[in-house]
């Protein structure tokens, strides 16, 4: 914040007490000293305001709370660029505050760091941390049970475009992701969007209305176009983060349209790097967490099929 800012914040706080204090002297000079039944002819919903004076300890209060603000601008912050005679600042408030936090926890983190990743899966107090971190800095974009949201993906059906051991998921967390899906505007007509859309929704076996045709003018274009990073079979590629086409998993939906536009526009998803805010300890509790909730979910997927088979 320049200086002219500064100035007019100061400027502000100083006519907000002057004029308050203004306000409390001229409407207690104007006021008669005794009680009264006149009214100020003020009158709404059949509630009528009588012309008496203010009450002496609500004025009283009122003087009181203008002085507290005096002892409070020369103390704290509050008169533009002025810091106060305490030195305060919400910065400063905060980094004691973390430290203070980092001194009580960071022997446990640090524990925890040192265990292998199935120690820390089968230990339900490091599971239970785990899952508060992600639900404090990672489920607005994955959403509270990691089941992930539109552009957001879901992190429980073993669908990793980086790779889904604990290990890169670690690394994933720390450093952070950029999806690179190039825009193919320029290099390919509408038609053959179309008919490369087709083709890729076929390799999830998505219904369509293409014809014979269109699915091989789309194979066609999706070996010499898209296959560098998605595999002339479709399956994908975890060096690039390019996804697999062909377990009907959409991270920006499946329809005939959205796949024209990822295509046609290209996606730049980007993941944050977590390293500087939760630091390495904390995320390898995190990226724990994530893999075993990976573990959950084939578990019940066996037991489902057992079920099935039963």
């Amino acid at each position: 914040m320049n200086d002219f800012w500064h100035g007019w914040v100061s400027i502000l706080t100083i006519s907000c007490l002057v004029l308050t204090v203004l306000v409390l002297w001229s409407s207690g000079r104007n006021q008669r000293k005794d009680l009264t039944e006149e009214t100020t002819g003020h009158e709404y919903d059949g509630i009528t305001e009588i012309d008496n004076p203010l009450p002496r300890w609500w004025v009283f209060l009122f003087i009181i709370l203008l002085v507290f603000s005096v002892f409070y601008l020369c103390l704290y912050p509050g008169m533009g660029n002025w810091k106060g005679l305490l030195n305060w600042s919400s910065a400063s408030e905060l980094d004691r505050a973390q430290k203070k936090h980092n001194h009580r926890f960071a022997p446990q983190f640090e524990r925890y760091y040192n265990n292998s990743f199935d120690e820390l899966i089968d230990n339900p107090k490091a599971m239970q941390i785990g899952e508060r971190i992600f639900i404090n800095n990672c489920s607005v974009c994955h959403a509270i049970d990691a089941g992930g949201r539109f552009g957001f993906p879901n992190l429980r059906n073993n669908d990793w475009l980086f790779g889904g051991s604990p290990e890169q998921i670690e690394q994933t967390i720390l450093h952070g992701r950029k999806g690179q899906m190039p825009a193919w505007k320029d290099m390919l007509s509408e038609k053959q969007i179309q008919q490369v859309a087709f083709y890729v929704r076929g390799l999830s076996n998505l219904t369509t209305n293409a014809t014979a045709t269109d699915l091989e003018q789309g194979k066609q274009i999706f070996h010499e176009s898209c296959a560098l990073c998605h595999n002339p079979e479709g399956t994908g590629n975890h060096l690039l983060g390019a996804p697999d086409l062909t377990n009907n998993i959409w991270l920006y939906g499946s329809s005939q349209i959205q796949v024209e536009y990822t295509i046609r526009n290209g996606r730049q998803g980007v993941m944050p790097a977590w390293q500087d805010v939760l630091g390495q300890h904390k995320v390898r509790i995190v990226a724990a967490y994530i893999y075993s909730l990976n573990q959950d979910a084939e578990d019940q997927d066996v037991a489902n099929k057992n079920i099935e088979v039963e």
